[in-house]
């Protein structure tokens, strides 16, 4: 689908081709009926937001959005917000079922690449850089594309090796030339590691993903099967930039990193927000409906306690927040505790509910990770509501006790 639009591009040999057709397995219930990029983050944002403004604000005229699983959702934000900011025809949503003219679309993100190949070619593009959809990173990408250019590679690969940076390894010699990909990084910090993003010479990966369409054993991936390919080839580069600090850089991949992600932009956002075009002041982590039942809220060192409207001098009317996070649409009723939780979107928390201080009351009820993120939904805390006995009330206790003394 091409969409319209006003302005030349900043950038007219570079297009950039967005990862977002992936299912997100181990995110669990939270992408059983969304993509991952779509997942809610920091408000009414999107994981999504932040690769699209990172292109939009590195002059990227040309974008590419790869979807396939669920893509509803990610497709009408996607339209909704963002297709309006690129240059004119500079924005595609490419479905991978609609792309390949094959019900289960794309078979691998190669495969991805290789079948938008002509729309690529067809925009003259000399560099294509390849991003995930689902990365919490502020970027701007012209320096990298910069740096390729410079080094005429194959491929210069984005990395990183801050606290956050966990991936695969990258080892390079002191001339930036990548030597070896080694194994997925067990432990943050362990760099430098491959980002997730990278610039490609259009020709190079033009000839590297027909040539891996012809290999059987191939399982069509771009990580695992054409970066390898530019090693043995010395075609790749690793590129980290020239910043002090390394830059924030989260992938979302599990709960516990859905969950930790969102407390780092709770206070103190360790890099800039997204902000949605169209969009005016994107809602608190909370719904303003959590109001009608709480007055003042208390927020400190990922704690937040809420203070109820009415009976705040009873302590058990208190709701504590500790490491938790409440996705839009989520309430709070009194009473509540929730330790290290993420509440599903829509999801109405019941009156003294404590979640995360016991571990097997948790994995009973609820998913609970083996770091201790548990996340409650709609689903499961009906599930619970209809294993559990309910509470009989004083009167009908009495009436039965009558009945049995008779």
């Amino acid at each position: 689908m091409l969409i319209s639009l006003h302005r030349a591009p900043a950038e007219p040999t570079t297009v950039a081709l967005v990862l977002a057709g992936g299912q997100g397995t181990r995110l669990h219930e939270l992408t059983a009926r969304e993509a991952k990029p779509a997942l809610w983050f920091a408000g009414r944002r999107r994981l999504v937001d932040f690769t699209m403004a990172n292109l939009h604000r590195s002059g990227i005229g040309r974008v590419i959005v790869a979807t396939q699983s669920r893509p509803a959702t990610l497709s009408r934000h996607l339209m909704q917000h963002w297709a309006s900011v690129f240059a004119d025809g500079g924005f595609r949503l490419a479905e991978g079922p609609l792309v390949t003219g094959r019900a289960e679309g794309y078979r691998g993100t190669a495969e991805v690449a290789l079948a938008n190949l002509p729309a690529i070619e067809a925009a003259g593009a000399t560099e294509v850089l390849i991003v995930a959809g689902d990365l919490v990173q502020d970027m701007d990408y012209q320096p990298l594309i910069a740096a390729h250019r410079a080094s005429a590679a194959g491929v210069t690969i984005l990395a990183h090796s801050g606290a956050n940076a966990a991936g695969t390894r990258i080892e390079a010699g002191e001339n930036g030339l990548v030597l070896a990909l080694g194994q997925s990084a067990a432990q943050p910090g362990q760099g430098p590691v491959s980002s997730g993003v990278y610039v490609f010479d259009t020709r190079w990966l033009a000839d590297a993903l027909r040539q891996d369409a012809q290999d059987p054993a191939s399982v069509h991936d771009i990580e695992r099967s054409i970066l390898p390919r530019a090693v043995a080839e010395a075609a790749a580069q690793v590129w980290q930039g020239d910043m002090a600090e390394p830059p924030y850089w989260r992938d979302i991949d599990t709960l516990d990193a859905y969950r930790l992600a969102q407390l780092d932009f709770m206070s103190n956002p360790p890099c800039r927000l997204p902000a949605l075009p169209g969009a005016f002041h994107p809602a608190a982590m909370t719904e303003s409906s959590d109001l009608l039942q709480f007055g003042l809220r208390l927020v400190s060192g990922g704690i937040e306690l809420r203070a109820p409207r009415w009976q705040a001098d009873k302590p058990s009317r208190w709701a504590m927040l500790d490491g938790s996070v409440v996705l839009p649409g989520g309430r709070i009723a009194p009473g509540v505790r929730l330790t290290q939780a993420i509440v599903g979107a829509g999801t109405v928390v019941p009156e003294g509910l404590v979640v995360g201080e016991d571990p097997d009351e948790d994995a009973r009820w609820f998913r609970r990770t083996d770091q201790g993120t548990v996340l409650v939904t709609t689903q499961m805390l009906a599930r619970r509501a209809a294993d559990r006995p309910r509470p009989v009330s004083g009167i009908v206790r009495a009436l039965t006790q009558r009945r049995a003394a008779l």
